[in-house]
């Protein structure tokens, strides 16, 4: 999914994926301590982190997709923070299934053999 928000959160700890926007965007303003309408596209996990929700506000409304893995789990940061920043590029690699903190994880100082 192309997304065209100005930041993207993950919120860290899992919700009911019955939850719908209404329930979602006072999610974030409760738990996330942040304003649903900002542009910020924020996105939600199952417990088994196999279905991801993610809401934004577009300036004319609010968005809502939902997104389902047949196989594996989204990679999820394993924070203390109840929210985390991500990058369009980690975002790409999430909603694919991959493992995105490996991908932008550092390479070793020193490669042995």
């Amino acid at each position: 999914m192309k997304l065209s928000a100005d930041a993207i959160w993950l919120a860290t700890a899992a919700v009911d994926m019955r939850t719908g926007i209404d329930g979602l965007s006072l999610h974030v303003q409760q738990a996330l301590g942040r304003p649903p309408c900002d542009g910020t596209a924020y996105v939600f996990a199952n417990r088994r982190r196999t279905r991801l929700k993610l809401v934004c506000w577009d300036g004319t409304g609010v968005w809502m997709c939902q997104r389902r893995l047949h196989r594996g789990q989204f990679a999820w940061p394993q924070v203390d923070d109840v929210c985390w920043q991500m990058s369009a590029e980690q975002w790409q690699w999430l909603v694919t299934g991959v493992d995105w903190q490996r991908l932008c994880a550092p390479a070793p100082a020193q490669w042995r053999l």
